[in-house]
């Protein structure tokens, strides 16, 4: 589940007009259970004014005295806003800020456990850049000291099947030399059994034609006998 798209002023709503734990609060809108306990207490959210999650069609007012009663219980956003977020996390144009932070600990993961994936496809699995990506890699990264590798997976910025087909795009692919040279081969074998057939079809094509041949004088010897017979009678 990603976070609402202003996490903080809807975090500073929920605290003012709601019952609901810093627990729960934390985790529908995806910020640190202390961070809310400091909004609680007027430390951060000074400059932040609260938005309704109700009035946007994140939450349902049922929703909110359900989870007041049971205070295990965590937020469900409203269908329509589930698919939103589902939406955005394909596209991958709307991440919550923990996702955001998480980033160079799923680069670092891949590096070190598919060093064979490019960096362009890397760029596309997590939302990154190259420089990034080098920089990580030769260590030069501002917050290399607290970078630890984490499945992307794991974090939501990408699925399994997204990182099998970047394995197999990396595959290094055959060389265009012995296509050429199957090809040639392929295309040498139909002419040989086409030639071999010519001759066999010609032979057959002069039989009928020497047989057409004999049969012509046959019908003119008989055409000269009756005109023999008729000078007799005469």
């Amino acid at each position: 589940m990603t976070a609402p798209l202003m996490p903080k002023a809807t975090a500073v709503w929920l605290v003012e007009n709601t019952t609901l734990t810093f627990r729960q609060i934390a985790v529908f809108c995806e910020i640190h259970e202390l961070e809310i306990q400091a909004m609680a207490d007027g430390d951060v959210s000074g400059n932040i004014r609260g938005l309704s999650p109700v009035d946007n069609g994140q939450l349902s007012w049922e929703e909110i005295h359900r989870c007041e009663k049971d205070k295990k219980a965590n937020l469900q956003a409203l269908e329509m806003e589930r698919n939103v977020k589902l939406r955005n996390m394909k596209a991958k144009k709307v991440l919550s800020p923990s996702q955001r932070q998480e980033k160079p600990n799923a680069i670092a993961w891949i590096i070190k456990n598919y060093p064979d994936i490019k960096d362009t496809l890397i760029c596309k699995l997590i939302g990154t850049t190259k420089n990034t990506i080098n920089a990580i890699r030769d260590g030069s990264h501002k917050d290399m000291s607290i970078i630890r590798p984490k499945n992307p997976v794991a974090i939501g910025l990408c699925t399994e099947a997204d990182i099998e087909k970047a394995l197999v795009a990396s595959q290094p692919k055959p060389k265009p030399e012995k296509k050429r040279k199957l090809k040639k081969k392929a295309a040498k074998k139909p002419a040989t059994k086409k030639a071999a057939k010519k001759p066999a079809a010609k032979k057959a094509a002069k039989k009928p034609a020497a047989k057409k041949a004999a049969k012509k004088p046959a019908t003119k010897k008989a055409a000269k006998k009756p005109a023999a017979k008729k000078a007799a009678k005469k």
